[in-house]
C-alpha cells in the first residue's frame, strides 16, 4: 500500500501537473523563438530595403549610362537601319528602366517580383534553374582558372613568368612534341 492510501486519503498525482507545466513552458519558449525569428526577418528586410534605397540612384545611373553607351554604339550601324532600330529600342527600354528605378521604391519592385512569381511559378522556376546553372558554370570556370594559375606559378618557381594562355599545350610542354 502506498503512503497516501494508508490514511485513506489519496494524494494528488503531481506527474500530470508537472507534464502540463513543462508543456506550457515549452510552448512559451517556442512562442518567444517565433517572435524573435519574425523580428530578425523583419529587421533583415528593413536593412535590405534601406540598402537598396540608398543604392538605387547608383543603379539607375549605371543603367542609364549603359543605355547611352548602347545608343552611341549604333553609329557603326548607319548602313543597317534595322539593326540600328533594334539597338535604339533596347536603349529606350533601358532608359525607361532607369527612370522606373529612380521613381519606385524597393518594396514596389519586390511586390512586382512576388506577383510575377505567383502568377507564373513554372517560369520563375525555369529562370531560377537557368540562373543557377549559369552561376555554377561561371564559378566552376573561375575555380579552374585559379587552379591552373596556381599550378602554373608553382611549377615555374617564384621568379619565372607565366606562359601565355593562347599557346597550345605542345608549345607549353616541349617534351610532348619530341616524344613522337
Amino acid at each position: 500500500m502506498g503512503v497516501g492510501q494508508q490514511n485513506g486519503n489519496r494524494q494528488p498525482d503531481t506527474g500530470s501537473d508537472d507534464w502540463d507545466a513543462l508543456k506550457g513552458d515549452v510552448g512559451d519558449m517556442a512562442g518567444a523563438a517565433v517572435e524573435r525569428g519574425r523580428y530578425f526577418v523583419d529587421s533583415a528586410r528593413e536593412q535590405a530595403a534601406g540598402y537598396a534605397e540608398r543604392r538605387k540612384g547608383d543603379i539607375a545611373q549605371s543603367v542609364a549610362d549603359f543605355a547611352t553607351s548602347l545608343r552611341d554604339s549604333t553609329h557603326s550601324f548607319d548602313e543597317r537601319p534595322n539593326i540600328r532600330a533594334v539597338v535604339d529600342s533596347a536603349a529606350d527600354g533601358l532608359e525607361q528602366l532607369a527612370d522606373s528605378i529612380r521613381d519606385r521604391s524597393f518594396a514596389d519592385f519586390f511586390n512586382d517580383f512576388e506577383d510575377i512569381v505567383r502568377r507564373r511559378p513554372a517560369t520563375a522556376a525555369a529562370v531560377s534553374v537557368a540562373v543557377g546553372f549559369l552561376a555554377a558554370r561561371f564559378l566552376k570556370s573561375t575555380a579552374e582558372d585559379l587552379r591552373q594559375d596556381r599550378m602554373g606559378q608553382g611549377a615555374m618557381g617564384p621568379g619565372a613568368s607565366r606562359p601565355d594562355r593562347g599557346r597550345s599545350q605542345q608549345a607549353q610542354h616541349p617534351r610532348a612534341r619530341t616524344s613522337a
